[in-house]
């Protein structure tokens, strides 16, 4: 299956529903080549605001409160990883303890590191990968107690 392909059509079923292309974008007549583009008015419902896209379209959602903010990302079946933006060190602690993710980067991109554990929750996964956590995946730990 053709991922550009497949990502057109999530595309166009979410603007047939109701959403708004803000930046046009999109798969080109030849190849898989896919133009980034950006959707708004965004709502459930609608494959994009569901299903995971693999590829360059980003989705602008608006809220008012945090708390908005935290329905809206917690709103999904997924959760491997957040990033928050904000210069506010407690504030940025704040929220990244009330995402369901496995892992949150503050004011930073999403990256792994061998150092530190990585991993998802929900249908994002189970157990970690890399950093101690992750060796301990692949051990069996046997329990001995009494004398």
């Amino acid at each position: 299956v053709d991922i550009a392909e497949t990502l057109q059509k999530q595309v166009d079923d979410t603007v047939q529903k109701g959403a708004i292309v803000l930046v046009e974008g999109g798969r080109s007549d030849k190849g898989s080549s896919f133009a980034p583009m950006v959707l708004g008015n965004v709502k459930p419902g609608m494959p994009a605001y569901h299903e995971e896209l693999f590829g360059p379209v980003a989705i602008l959602f608006r809220f008012t409160t945090i708390e908005d903010a935290l329905r809206l990302a917690n709103d999904t079946v997924y959760g491997l990883c957040a990033s928050v933006w904000t210069v506010n060190k407690k504030l940025a602690a704040e929220i990244s303890s009330k995402l369901n993710v496995g892992y949150v980067a503050i004011n930073n991109m999403v990256v792994s590191d061998p150092r530190l554990p990585f991993g998802g929750v929900k249908r994002s996964g189970f157990g970690r990968e890399l950093g101690d956590e992750g060796l301990l995946e692949f051990v069996n730990l046997k329990t001995v107690f009494g004398a």
